[in-house]
């Protein structure tokens, strides 16, 4: 993760400087906020083209290579690239080598635009970068096809006549009107003119197949023939992308102790999948977060304490409510429901993986803590600013902030814990792929198959405008990144060319049917991972070796317990 300033100023001074005291201020305000993206390195380069000042700053959090590396990356032809983001597939980078720097040995080699659209084109990676091409004084810039980094833009106007890019805000300013970058197309600039490149990856399109009348699934003990073959394909897309996502983090101690990897964990299936998996590519030794968040509701505190005040007369309760409460009276609850059945998954965790350290971080919010730190979040998810994003960001910058409680077991005592992961595993996208929210059950009572269809065709083309910048934004403002294994565009395109019934299927229960593709590799994974727990004549470390080779090799569903 990685922090990303551009400018493009007219120059008011023979030595190319900008006398412009508001732009200087918030430049600077930007550049300390970009800086938290990445405390590894800060650098900045300053290049003067015609009536022009060109200021490219970055900063680096190092998740690649065994050094940190400062940005932005240069050459002495004049070529600059700020890059934020993970190549994972598509262009070869070696365990120690640094992804940046591959992508700028690439990019010096090529001589027009459609081989820099198609090198990037090519890469399966969250990304956004901008690239200056100093022989044509060309500025490349853009973001992965789905949006999973932030790029923040903003056009000159009269009133403010340069033109930026950002991966970070400082809230709302006067000095600029920005908007997230579209992921529609690469754009090049010379900086009198903007003209998008054509569109440089598309993400497949839903399966449009629609089934007569599917069988139903019984139980996800039993997979029927008809999904067999997806559910183990589902099983080895996933694996690989959290395999890429998890492996060659750098250490940033010796201590085996602290975690590189953690899970924003509410204890539903697509992040206890993800912790599943990642139990397979990390080290043993290192333990693996699982970051839960709750939050003080001073409602539920008020009827609990005072009694349903909604009843009184107006002036009472107003009086009620003046009067606050006495909180040093009270034992607070954060038993909300993400809380408990993560606490429950967790226990099914340490059974399933024993040798496993998991550490449940309960992230508790007070709700006077969360007060404080609205105008804060509110400024790093700007220009998102609806109460449902505010409500979202909230969770993600108190869960990204790692700072909590561990118990070693349900009736242990809490020790204090500050996460030291700096990749944070993500489910989202299972719902919008695989059918996961209410209203598909809805569309399917209105419209049948095609119904659902054409929900999931609409879920996917949102997800790129949708909520990924804003939750860059957010984690990345406390030096952590977050990777969406279901996300990879392998993934994506995997699950889109699936009919529709291989994913969904509404006619069967809530709590059922809703991503039942994922449901079923679930219950078969899990089965795999009680045999190997459960060998006892195996010999140590053999029970996972064969559990590693059946789920490698699509057999996990015969491994009965």
């Amino acid at each position: 993760m990685c922090g990303i300033l551009f400018s493009a100023c007219p120059a008011t001074a023979e030595d190319g400087s900008v006398h412009d005291q508001s732009f200087d201020e918030l430049h600077e305000q930007l550049r300390f906020a970009n800086a938290c993206r990445g405390p590894d390195a800060q650098d900045t380069v300053v290049v003067l083209e015609g009536s022009y000042r060109l200021s490219f700053t970055a900063s680096e959090l190092r998740l690649r290579g065994e050094a940190y590396v400062s940005q932005p990356h240069k050459d002495d032809q004049g070529n600059l690239l700020c890059w934020n983001g993970e190549i994972f597939e598509g262009t070869e980078v070696a365990p120690l080598e640094n992804d940046g720097a591959k992508l700028f040995s690439l990019l010096q080699n090529l001589r027009t635009s459609a081989e820099i659209r198609d090198c990037l084109g090519n890469i399966e990676g969250p990304y956004a970068f901008v690239y200056y091409e100093r022989s044509t004084q060309t500025l490349y810039f853009g973001r992965d096809p789905l949006g999973r980094r932030s790029l923040l833009l903003h056009r000159p106007t009269r009133a403010q006549p340069y033109f930026l890019l950002t991966s970070v805000s400082v809230g709302a300013h006067p000095g600029y009107t920005l908007e997230e970058l579209s992921t529609e197309h690469l754009y090049a600039v010379d900086i009198a003119a903007l003209a998008p490149l054509e569109i440089f990856a598309r993400i497949e399109p839903i399966n449009r197949l629609l089934p007569d009348d599917p069988p139903k699934v019984q139980d996800l003990d039993t997979i029927p023939p008809h999904l067999t073959t997806a559910v183990d394909d589902l099983i080895s897309q996933l694996d690989h992308s959290v395999m890429l996502r998890v492996r060659d983090i750098p250490r940033r101690s010796k201590l085996s102790s602290q975690a590189r990897v953690a899970v924003l964990f509410s204890g539903g299936i697509d992040s206890t999948m993800l912790a599943f998996l990642a139990n397979r590519h990390v080290d043993p030794a290192e333990p693996i977060d699982l970051l839960n968040v709750a939050f003080e509701n001073p409602r539920k505190i008020t009827v609990k304490t005072e009694g349903n005040i909604g009843g009184l007369p107006k002036r009472e309760r107003k009086r009620k409510i003046r009067e606050g409460l006495d909180y040093s009276t009270m034992e607070v609850s954060y038993d909300v429901p993400d809380r408990l059945t993560g606490l429950q998954e967790v226990e099914e965790l340490r059974r399933l993986c024993p040798g496993r350290t998991w550490n449940f971080v309960e992230v508790n919010v007070p709700f006077e803590e969360s007060k404080g730190a609205r105008p804060i979040v509110e400024a790093i998810m700007f220009p998102s600013r609806t109460v449902m994003d505010l409500s979202l960001a909230m969770a993600l910058y108190f869960a990204a902030r790692g700072v909590g409680q561990i118990r070693s077991g349900p009736d242990a005592q809490p020790v204090a814990h500050t996460s030291t992961a700096r990749v944070l595993l993500n489910g989202l996208g299972s719902d919008e792929l695989m059918g996961g929210y209410g209203r598909f059950r809805t569309a399917f009572k209105h419209g049948g198959w095609q119904a659902i269809v054409d929900e999931l065709q609409l879920e996917l083309d949102r997800i790129p405008v949708r909520n990924l910048g804003r939750d860059d934004r957010v984690i990345s403002s406390h030096g952590r990144e977050t990777r969406h294994p279901f996300l990879s565009l392998s993934v994506v395109s995997f699950l889109a060319q699936l009919p529709v019934h291989l994913k969904v299927d509404p006619r069967l229960e809530s709590g059922f049917g809703e991503k039942l593709l994922l449901r079923l590799a679930a219950r078969k994974k899990k089965r795999a991972m009680q045999f190997g727990s459960h060998s006892a004549r195996m010999a140590p470390g053999e029970g996972d070796k064969h559990e590693r080779d059946a789920v490698q090799s699509g057999r996990t569903g015969g491994l009965e317990v």
